[in-house]
């Protein structure tokens, strides 16, 4: 039998899907930099072009800090994010570093049936970009936040999967710098890894995880600084 929702359960659902709705907005406007990175966001502004209250724009914003694509200054109100500066790339990347080859060779270390099928099930949800803005790429940068992370989770190491998570790397990468032609070769690298992780091969896993971790940071993306 089908639940009747009650009139305030409807009011509730109904403020919840607008909220996400703005939220998905403003997030797309970050990504595409519609919103420029560096520039003062408009509450009121966006509350106009959306035909909304304040308050779903607010809660927006609120999610968007947490996920490091806008920064809240006091008595000012919200800023999109600067994108990385190459110190804060060299870093990033210096940390991933440390932490995923490792993390990979763990997982290949414990791999267990029900890993294996998360991994596969993982890698048959990813989808190729139709084009090179958010829209086009939303997919591919949800399947690599949650590869990545199910990676993490599969060390063993609850530390090490939110040290991960809290870096919002995708975000920041995809932000920074996109180009079409590099999905496929994202998604081959992603399978090499999955290849190794779930035959357990620790060396292999490791040594998958830092050729992609390094032909991302420089093949892909670092040649964006030297423009």
């Amino acid at each position: 039998m089908n639940q009747i929702l009650e009139p305030q359960d409807r009011r509730l659902l109904r403020r919840q899907m607008l909220a996400d709705d703005v939220y998905e907005a403003i997030k797309t406007m970050l990504m595409d930099h519609a919103i420029q990175p560096g520039a003062r966001i408009s509450i009121d502004g966006l509350a106009r072009d959306f035909q909304v209250s304040s308050t779903p724009v607010r809660e927006a914003l609120a999610r968007l800090e947490s996920e490091g694509l806008a920064d809240k200054e006091p008595l000012k109100g919200y800023r999109a994010t600067p994108l990385l500066s190459l110190a804060e790339f060299d870093d990033l990347y210096r940390f991933r570093l440390l932490l995923e080859p490792w993390a990979s060779r763990r997982a290949a270390e414990l791999i267990d049936d029900a890993g294996r099928d998360r991994l596969r099930a993982e890698l048959a949800k990813a989808v190729e970009p139709t084009s090179v803005d958010y829209a086009g790429y939303k997919s591919l940068t949800a399947h690599d936040n949650r590869f990545h992370s199910l990676i993490a989770g599969l060390s063993g190491s609850e530390q090490v999967r939110l040290a991960f998570q809290r870096t919002h790397c995708h975000l920041h990468i995809f932000r920074l710098h996109y180009d079409r032609d590099t999905g496929p070769e994202v998604l081959v690298e992603h399978r090499q890894i999955v290849e190794a992780i779930t035959s357990g091969d620790p060396t292999a896993a490791e040594s998958a995880m830092t050729d992609h971790l390094e032909n991302s940071m420089s093949h892909r993306l670092r040649k964006v600084y030297d423009q």
